[in-house]
């Protein structure tokens, strides 16, 4: 444990280092990753292992270990644009890659830092520490934006404990970011007694995403590799495609996704008169119930298509989703009708990178085409009234969902128990009916009953980091809306 306790701290120490110097976590993390990639190639092409590798003899890790000065950063920019011509998961990593770090010694440093270690020894759980802590560093930094591609680990455990995915069983993630929802899958599944064929399986044949952004679908490679799915010199199941576009037939047993923030998919380009103008992207998809630009109303209908008729799905979305009108209308009644959509998760704010967001998480079983609406009865619990959270000092923990996943009931939901009650007003799991939800307008599903009492007692006001993180995600969300009204009164124009 110390051991693994100095590798992290020597990674974490050197990219404070390289801050200074201008390199932020995101360049840094991107740099790590083309060297430890080459770096285990190496050792992996070596015994015991002795695997055939693909890398050319002139950019493998010996001659790029041997070198120094300009000739080494002269070495290590040709190496990376000779890499990215590659096929399969070593072109993808090394796509438009380029060296972020221009101070040839500082760049021979984390190569020797590098060097010394033996990572293919190390266990994966060593490995993935330290990746997702680089992960979770750079998400942290909100300059980059890498926030939006980072969900909350502990919601991401606690959604797989819920699902509980099996063994031989398929998991896709159509907007995958760094890979965390595969990661978290794969250690559900790996904790079970599993035979060969098992786990060659859950190694080679389980994991399915798309990542349209080529530095957030490098990392979710490389860290899904560190983790030990896949292989060195195999083929991506990482598409760089958009998800949306078409249904490709390939159907899952299990969806897991929290697709990108933000309601409006949309593409910048330049018109006749050289201005930038941007258009929003409407997906007109016979598979679809509704025609809309709503990107998160698009994602949920494209993950039904995705499973099979048998197919679960846990997937984090806004609240616009719940209760938005047109076209989100027309998408819940059909989700209601289609599907068992038997649970929601209220989600608190302050455990996203991205401010102001508020969310949840819809669980819900495919089922194949019949006349009867397939849900019966959607429960909610609401971890979000009078519950909050701050990034630093106050994070999310798994343990502060472990009420939820009680009364979610993985083993048999068929038997939960509400905690809400007319004598106990103050539960936060509640059941509504198929037909209570249907006759409230629009199909409102954002319900809620218990009261705020965040500032009803003056006397006992909350602390005051959690009321400054009010009145920011507050204020972000005011902003969100007036983007919203903003860019209606653009289309009308």
């Amino acid at each position: 444990m110390n051991n693994t306790t100095n590798i992290i701290s020597k990674v974490w120490n050197f990219a404070g280092v390289l801050r200074d110097d201008g390199v932020g976590y995101g360049d840094y993390l991107e740099q790590i990753t083309y060297l430890l990639f080459l770096k285990m190639a190496d050792e992996l092409s070596r015994p015991p292992y002795n695997k055939k590798m693909t890398i050319p003899e002139a950019y493998n890790w010996e001659n790029l270990v041997s070198k120094s000065g300009a000739e080494l950063e002269m070495h290590y920019s040709k190496m990376l644009k000779e890499l990215a011509q590659a096929k399969g998961i070593l072109g993808q990593i090394y796509l438009k890659s380029q060296n972020r770090i221009q101070d040839p010694a500082k760049l021979y440093k984390v190569i020797q830092m590098i060097h010394k270690e033996d990572w293919s020894m190390m266990g994966a759980d060593i490995k993935g520490q330290i990746y997702e802590g680089l992960l979770e560093k750079n998400a942290e930094d909100t300059k980059s934006g890498a926030g939006q591609y980072f969900t909350p680990r502990a919601l991401i455990r606690a959604m797989v404990q819920c699902v509980q995915p099996e063994p031989l069983k398929t998991i896709c993630d159509p907007a995958c970011g760094t890979g965390g929802f595969f990661l978290a899958a794969y250690d559900f599944i790996a904790k079970g007694s599993l035979d060969k064929s098992q786990k060659e399986f859950l190694k080679h044949k389980t994991f399915a995403g798309n990542e349209i952004v080529a530095d957030t679908r490098r990392l979710c490679l490389m860290n899904m590799f560190l983790h030990n799915i896949g292989e060195i010199d195999g083929e991506s199941f990482i598409s760089s495609n958009d998800a949306l576009i078409s249904d490709t037939g390939a159907r899952y047993d299990y969806v897991l996704a929290n697709p990108p923030f933000g309601k409006k998919s949309s593409m910048t380009f330049t018109n006749e008169k050289g201005e930038q103008e941007k258009e929003h992207l409407v997906y007109n998809r016979q598979d679809f119930w509704a025609t809309s630009s709503n990107k998160q109303l698009n994602f949920v209908q494209h993950i039904h298509t995705l499973l099979k008729s048998t197919g679960q799905a846990a997937v984090v979305l806004p609240d616009n989703v719940l209760f938005e009108g047109g076209a989100g209308e027309t998408v819940r009644k059909k989700l209601l009708e289609n599907t068992d959509l038997h649970t929601i998760l209220r989600l608190p704010t302050g455990i996203f990178y991205k401010q102001g967001v508020k969310a949840n998480v819809l669980f819900f079983d495919n089922k194949p085409a019949g006349k009867d609406p397939w849900t019966k009865e959607v429960w909610i619990f609401d971890f979000r009234t009078n519950i909050s959270f701050t990034l630093k000092k106050n994070p999310l923990k798994l343990s502060d969902l472990d009420d939820f996943i009680k009364c979610y009931n993985p083993i048999n939901r068929f038997e939960r128990k509400e905690t809400w009650s007319e004598s106990n007003p103050e539960g936060r799991f509640r059941k509504f009916s198929y037909k209570e939800i249907t006759s409230r307008d629009k199909t409102n599903l954002d319900i809620f009953w218990l009261k705020d009492d965040s500032l009803a007692d003056l006397d006992n006001l909350p602390d005051p980091d959690v009321l400054a993180n009010d009145i920011i995600e507050n204020i972000e969300a005011g902003l969100e809306s007036f983007r919203e009204i903003m860019t209606v009164l653009e289309e009308r124009d």
